[in-house]
């Protein structure tokens, strides 16, 4: 399937725009960005309310999981969670520092097993309370938009397997230099 430069998402801005201007000013999931951060916002908000300071909504899934499947090492744990091994090592750095988690050495130098502390077993009741109440919550606010999140995202991900994110961008990215030799006075013959 050949992608013309008019059937682009170019066509839906002006070329000025998208090749002569700052493409960073143009950022669609930026809402998206900014309502999940203003939703873990309001989760740390909650955990104040409830007494609960200097720890971070992103912590909740790695104390809860540690709780049930502990000790873990840091990168089991990355796994368990679904994040990087260098973003589980800072998150595990922090809770240590907060006083919820324990660090020591693994079965080699080169892994570190991680624990809970008296204080992060303490906690786990309450995330746990709050993990079931945020997705409560966010069933509940799914429910009463017209085409609910969950929905949308079965839907892109029937439409990127059926065209992946790396075909159409590279589709983007083609029309777009193609369009800048046209304006350039460079035709296909002279690359």
């Amino acid at each position: 399937m050949t992608i013309s430069h008019e059937d682009c998402y170019v066509s839906a801005v002006t070329s000025d725009e998208i090749r002569n201007g700052d493409p960073t000013e143009l950022n669609r999931l930026r809402p998206l960005q900014d309502l999940l951060a203003g939703m873990d916002d309001q989760i740390a908000a909650v955990y104040t309310q409830h007494g609960i300071d200097g720890v971070r909504p992103r912590f909740s899934k790695a104390l809860i999981r540690l709780h049930h499947r502990g000790p873990l090492s840091i990168k089991a744990l990355a796994q368990q969670v679904g994040v990087t091994h260098s973003a589980m090592s800072q998150t595990v750095t922090a809770m240590r520092h907060a006083g919820l988690t324990n660090s020591t050495a693994g079965d080699d130098a080169r892994t570190r097993t991680v624990t809970l502390t008296d204080a992060g077993a303490a906690l786990v009741p309450f995330l746990e309370a709050e993990w079931r109440a945020t997705e409560a919550a966010w069933a509940e606010l799914d429910a009463e938009v017209p085409r609910g999140l969950q929905q949308v995202v079965e839907d892109l991900g029937a439409a990127l397997r059926e065209r992946s994110f790396a075909e159409r961008v590279t589709a983007h990215i083609d029309a777009l230099l193609a369009a800048n030799d046209q304006d350039n006075g460079q035709g296909s013959e002279q690359r």
